[in-house]
């Protein structure tokens, strides 16, 4: 009995180890969770960048790796970025593939580790606009101070940060007062700015004495690639011009019909991603929503274009650009200037070009050289026919007194001394039944004036 107990003890001594040094084993692995940068810093980047670290964090990963190549992009998403890694628990790597320029810089630099293949560069991180050009030192100064904090906050030479950003700063045999600051590889690992200069990642977490690890790729939904898709300013630019132009097009003539539909899909397409990314918020789209119908009372029960006209305009505009700022609620912290000045910029430009485009197609659309002749009514009336029209019959009813057989806001119909025509109203509006009165006659259009 005695030995048959020292037999069960040995056995059951052997599983405890057996198990414990498989659970060891599996401890020993090291997660890591890797992502890509390797396009333009714009919200898209910024949501896969957000999305990224939801995950490593759920699945408890002990690293975080970015693949970085890129050439800059938008300040404000890159400050997002930059934001998000410094708050990370967990170690964030850096693997610069070639290029780390502009806001790729800031984002590098935030970051624990900085690792670079041979031939790649980080720097020359000068804010400039659309054009390419450097804006004013304000935004500079900001920059400046985002990478110095930066670089102190990873325990990187800050003076060397902001000499990425400013050309008058000198650091003694390594800028001169000419030019901004970009390291090579050799030069970043000099520096302090580059752990190691290595070919691959498999390289990096070599060096890193990474041995026995398991990688987990992102991999975006198809719902998250229509959102960063329908996010980037250049698609929410299209999107805000169909809004306009919608609006535009479905005031300029009487009855509901495509343009207010396309400009009501536009604006849901326009607001429901950046409602999820958790930008848009409620009282935003109020606001836009308020806007437009404060210009459908302007336009179609107030005569001429006074308070709520322009209020509406303004609400309208403050819509769209807010919903582009990551504010929460009225508190504006943490967002800079040059966010909300870049969201200002597409939503006028955007509003602007699609009143160009609105005029521009209003007048040449339908003619006999544009592309859309066909849509046009071009059958010929001939006189043998039953058709006739007199051009001096239509001259002679200036003057004539009828009433609206319509709406006319500004196109509609008229009947006068029996007689149903269409006609345009000057100024303002004229409700059905109102008395009317032909004031002249051009590109064979009457156009009237309300009697008051």
């Amino acid at each position: 009995m005695k030995g048959l107990l020292i037999i069960l003890f040995i056995i059951a001594s052997f599983w405890n180890y057996s198990g414990g040094q498989d659970t060891d084993d599996s401890m020993k692995k090291v997660r890591i969770y890797k992502f890509d940068i390797k396009k333009e810093i714009a919200p898209p980047v910024w949501h896969s960048t957000k999305l990224a670290f939801a995950e490593a964090e759920a699945m408890d990963a002990d690293i975080v790796l970015l693949h970085l190549n890129t050439y800059g992009g938008m300040l404000e998403s890159a400050d997002s970025i930059r934001n998000r890694i410094l708050e990370s628990e967990i170690p964030v790597y850096v693997f610069i593939d070639h290029n780390a320029a502009s806001a790729g810089a800031l984002i590098s630099i935030a970051c624990d580790s900085i690792y670079m293949v041979p031939g790649a560069t980080i720097g020359a991180a000068t804010v400039v606009d659309q054009k390419g050009e450097v804006v004013p030192d304000k935004y500079q100064s900001y920059m400046r101070a985002m990478m110095r904090s930066t670089a102190e906050a990873t325990g990187r030479d800050p003076d060397i940060a902001q000499a990425m950003v400013d050309p008058r700063i000198k650091i003694e045999g390594i800028v001169d007062s000419v030019s901004v600051l970009t390291f090579t590889s050799s030069e970043a690992h000099q520096h302090g700015y580059c752990e190691a200069i290595l070919n691959n990642i498999p390289e990096l977490l070599e060096h890193a004495g990474i041995e026995d690890y398991e990688i987990t790729e992102q991999e975006l939904s198809p719902l998250d690639k229509i959102i960063s898709f329908l996010i980037h300013p250049m698609v929410s630019g299209l999107l805000i011009m169909v809004i306009v132009g919608g609006i535009y097009f479905e005031l300029q003539s009487p009855g509901v019909g495509f343009p207010l539909g396309a400009a009501i899909v536009a604006a849901i397409i326009y607001f429901a991603p950046l409602y999820l990314e958790g930008m848009a918020d409620h009282w935003e789209i109020v606001m836009f929503v308020v806007g437009v119908i404060l210009i459908a009372v302007e336009i179609f029960a107030i005569p001429g274009f006074g308070i709520a006209g322009v209020s509406g305009i303004l609400l309208i505009v403050l819509g769209l650009t807010l919903s582009l700022i990551g504010n929460v609620g009225f508190d504006f912290t943490g967002i800079n200037a040059t966010a909300i000045f870049s969201s200002f910029f597409l939503v006028i430009t955007s509003i602007f070009l699609a009143m160009i485009l609105s005029y521009f197609i209003t007048r040449t659309m339908f003619t006999e050289n544009f592309l859309f002749k066909s849509l046009a009514l071009n059958t010929v009336q001939n006189s043998e026919e039953g058709y006739s029209a007199s051009f001096q019959a239509y001259k002679n009813m200036i003057g004539k007194q009828g009433e609206a057989f319509t709406m006319l806001r500004p196109a509609g119909k008229v009947i006068i001394e029996g007689n149903v025509y269409d006609a345009t109203v000057l100024s303002g509006f004229v409700e059905k039944g109102d008395r009317i009165e032909v004031v002249k006659y051009e590109t064979s259009q009457l156009f009237v004036r309300k009697i008051t």
